[in-house]
Formats: structure tokens, sequence, C-alpha cells
């Protein structure tokens, strides 16, 4: 069954702790890490992600959308974060290769992510060498609450192809305009995790969301 993981970037932060309640009926939760520099926005960070750890022993699906992400992989891991999701685009392939490195001995999942203007063939390097997550992004990263790029479905396709190649046990994830709707095409395509902010917290019955989303 596809695994919902709400994304607290839609939640109200004054009242975190009560939002992360209001979700506990999905499988992960997913946490949105922004810099305002490889991504427009800013959201949260270490202490953040340390304080959520200390509230819920939900599985935290951590996005980093930051510059250089190798320079905060140990924090993260340190803060609880179970998984970290680095940005294919956000720093030169040796780096990257390093900071996956560096989560594998610290006991951390990991996982890479492509904006929409990155190709699919992209991830061929990372799988070959053993991952835990593809996250594809399904908007431009940085703003929630966007409109799903129906453009994107035949790369969720291509890679779910590669991932049975060349990793079997990697999960696919999308991100970006998911809804009751949108989550079966991504499903269809080859997605087993799904991240939704609006669609779940903009609901008067989040868990009713959640079923939705996974097509119950």
């Amino acid at each position: 069954m596809v695994k919902i993981a709400p994304s607290i970037l839609s939640a109200d932060f004054c009242r975190l702790g009560e939002d992360i309640g209001r979700v506990a009926a999905a499988d992960w939760l997913h946490v949105d890490v922004m810099d305002g520099m490889f991504v427009p926005n800013i959201s949260i960070g270490v202490p953040v992600v340390k304080s959520i750890r200390q509230h819920t022993d939900m599985f935290l699906d951590t996005h980093l959308m930051v510059e250089k992400p190798g320079r905060y992989v140990k924090a993260f891991a340190d803060a609880g974060a179970d998984l970290l999701t680095v940005h294919l685009e956000a720093d030169m392939p040796p780096a990257i290769h390093a900071a996956l490195d560096e989560m594998k001995g610290l006991g951390v999942k990991r996982g890479i992510a492509l904006r929409p203007i990155t190709a699919a063939e992209a991830v061929v390097p990372y799988l070959c060498e053993g991952l835990d997550l593809v996250l594809v992004m399904t908007v431009e990263p940085g703003f929630g609450g966007q409109k799903f790029m129906a453009d994107q479905l035949p790369k969720i396709a291509a890679i779910r192809e590669y991932i049975e190649k060349y990793c079997p046990g990697c999960a696919l994830e999308v991100d970006g305009g998911v809804n009751a709707e949108t989550a079966k095409l991504c499903v269809d395509a080859g997605a087993d995790v799904l991240v939704a902010g609006s669609a779940v917290y903009g609901a008067s019955d989040p868990a009713a969301a959640i079923a939705a989303l996974r097509g119950e």
C-alpha cells in the first residue's frame, strides 16, 4: 500500500505539536527544510526537527532543500531525522555522494531529490550505489500549494524502471500538488510514497483525507 507523508509546511507552526497529532493516521511525517538560497523560501532548521523528534515517534522524512547539504547531514541525523533527502542540484556530484556516504555511516536512511528540470537518468549513478528513496518534485520546490505538474508523470515512470533495474528496495516518493485525484496518477506511474500538505492540512478531517490519498 502507498505510504502517505503529510508535509508540516502546511501545518500551523504556532500549534505544530497539535497539528502533528492530527495526522497520526499517516505513515510518515514530511519535514521541509529550506534555506532561502537553494529555494527562495526559508522554513525550519535543526532545532525544530529536534523538537518534533521529542514529540512524536512518527518516521521523520526530512527533505533538505538547501545549498551544499552535506554541511548539515550530521546535525539533522543527530536531531532525529530517520531519512534525509538531498537535491542532486544542490552541489556537485562528488559532494552529493559524500553526503550520502556520511548518512550511511550515521545510520540514517538516504534519499535524493530531483527538481522538475532534472532528467530521470540523473538518478542512475546513485541507485547503483544503493539508496532508500528517490523523490520526484512535481512542483518547483520552495512553496506549498502549487499546481501538480502532470508532465512529470513520465519521469516518475522512468525512475520506477531504473529502481527496478538497479535498486529494487528503493522507495519512489512524489511531492507537489498531490491530492486525491493526482495521487492515483502518481501511484499508477510507480510512486509508493506521496507527500501531501494542503490536501491533508486543508481538510476538515485529515484522517479522511489521508485515506482518500491511499485510494480507500
